[in-house]
């Protein structure tokens, strides 16, 4: 008797072979019986059912799998003659038969789909590959199958289609990162976001291929390989460094924790990582949202301005509802001597100081200038520039130190956090009557060209509530 009998797997192993002459009769060597117990485990250990036959069709081996969609053990499978009378419909057994043991005869493997019969009656779409089984002399000895059931094939070449296809023709970026945090595979769309080859991108820091942005994106990726992945997409903001400087993005990102099929237990392999480029679309909709809230700004500073029996307190209440969410601080000059018509360019500009926010702690503006005295602005001051050219001037004190941005603006009489600058004409009735100043620090933005249109609109309501306020002036001293 062989090892692989004695030892409960001869069904699974094959039909009886002949006993080995030895010294001890019938007891097979510690060697056979190894490759036996080696050959049982492995067949029981596939994921994929097996079946054999040899030359003339008998089924030699049959493994778990093979039991576990069936149904029928190794007991009652091996030795049989073909799958006729017991693994398929009789009128479809002898088109099954010799379709397999074709193979035997056939170059590679060959793949085939057809319905085998359960113990307990049912059928079962499989699909098969099988191939020749060669004995020591090269010549055919028997057929191996492999089968599955169809929709678990189909699952698999369906997963498979899918991976390769993120991989290669999808339009948002795709990237597994391993659990190291380092890019393992990218695909083509998100090669081309990163502004980075495909080969270039794997193993490096994340760190390298992104300016900002990345202590966001490790937090999330972390926490996607501890907790699991997020309810919902996350968009995020990064700088990506390109041929033509740093461009800033936003991202709609999702993760998937990606785990290992083989282990017992999930193993984090890495993180799936799926991103969209959304930057055009949220750039839209922050441009939406605060042209609503300054659009609601300006109405809610004309209703306060109209209960205000001072046309000069008016133009303030402009000033403070406008300061709101634009700037950090704001000045407004009017004209010394009335106001400026055109063709006044021979007149030197002197601005006199009307109100200004409150110098260190924030609050409404303070109207002052009581006295009249003149600013001392120096020649080629962007508040005097801007009543000569009647236009919108906007000023920056560029990439220098805090210190020297700091002597920047007090040399220009501003405050001194002030590093960014926008200067609006006050007009009304074709005449210059002065400039009104908003200021940003360090921590805002530069003025772009919306914060200008809007800043005139305010302007445009400052002038003509203190146009008023002169009308009313000259008349009272009539």
């Amino acid at each position: 008797m062989s090892a692989s009998r004695r030892s409960g797997t001869t069904d699974e192993l094959g039909p009886d072979e002949p006993e080995p002459d030895g010294p001890h009769g019938s007891d097979d060597g510690p060697e056979e019986s190894g490759g036996s117990d080696l050959l049982a485990a492995l067949l029981d250990g596939m994921d994929a059912a097996l079946c054999a036959f040899d030359a003339d069709g008998v089924v030699t081996h049959w493994n778990r799998e093979a039991e576990r969609i069936l149904g029928w053990t190794a007991a009652e499978a091996v030795g049989r003659h073909g799958f006729a009378g017991w693994a398929v419909r009789s009128a479809d057994a002898e088109d099954v038969q010799e379709r397999l043991m074709s193979a035997m005869h056939a170059p590679g493997r060959q793949v085939h789909e057809f319905a085998l019969v359960t113990k307990v009656g049912g059928r079962v779409l499989v699909r098969t590959q099988s191939a020749a089984v060669r004995g020591p002399d090269g010549k055919p000895a028997g057929v191996y199958c492999a089968f599955s059931e169809v929709h678990a094939q189909i699952d698999l070449e369906r997963s498979i289609a899918l991976s390769e296809a993120l991989f290669e023709d999808a339009s948002w970026g795709v990237v597994l990162v391993d659990a190291d945090l380092r890019p393992a595979v990218v695909n083509a769309h998100a090669a081309r976001a990163l502004g980075i080859g495909r080969t270039s991108a794997l193993g490096r820091p994340l760190g390298e291929l992104l300016a900002q942005g990345v202590e966001e994106l490790e937090g999330a990726l972390t926490h996607v390989l501890a907790e699991g992945a997020p309810p919902a997409p996350a968009e995020m903001w990064v700088t990506v460094r390109t041929a033509e400087g740093e461009k800033r993005r936003c991202w709609r990102s999702g993760f998937v924790r990606l785990a290992s099929p083989l282990a017992e237990e999930p193993v984090p392999l890495g993180v799936g990582w799926l991103f969209q480029d959304v930057t055009e679309g949220k750039q839209g909709e922050q441009e939406a949202a605060l042209l609503r809230f300054r659009g609601n700004q300006l109405h809610r500073a004309a209703r306060a301005a109209a209960e205000c029996e001072d046309p000069a307190e008016a133009a303030v209440v402009h000033l403070d509802f406008a300061l709101a969410g634009f700037a950090d601080h704001a000045l407004l000059d009017r004209l010394a001597g009335g106001s400026r018509a055109e063709g006044d360019d021979a007149v030197p500009v002197r601005l006199v100081r009307l109100a200004a926010t409150p110098a260190g702690t924030p609050g409404p503006s303070v109207l002052t200038g009581a006295a009249g005295l003149p600013v001392r602005y120096e020649e080629g001051h962007p508040a005097l520039s801007c009543v000569v050219r009647a236009a919108t001037v906007r000023a920056d004190a560029g990439s220098v130190p805090a210190e020297r941005a700091r002597e920047w603006a007090l040399a220009r009489q501003w405050p001194g956090d002030s590093v960014r600058a926008l200067c609006a004409v006050l007009r009304s009735r074709g005449r210059t009557l002065g400039v009104v100043t908003f200021l940003r620090g360090a921590g805002r933005s530069r003025f772009e060209r919306a914060d200008a249109a809007y800043a005139e609109d305010v302007a445009v309501r400052i002038a003509a509530a203190l146009d008023l306020a002169a009308v009313l002036r000259e008349k009272a001293g009539e």
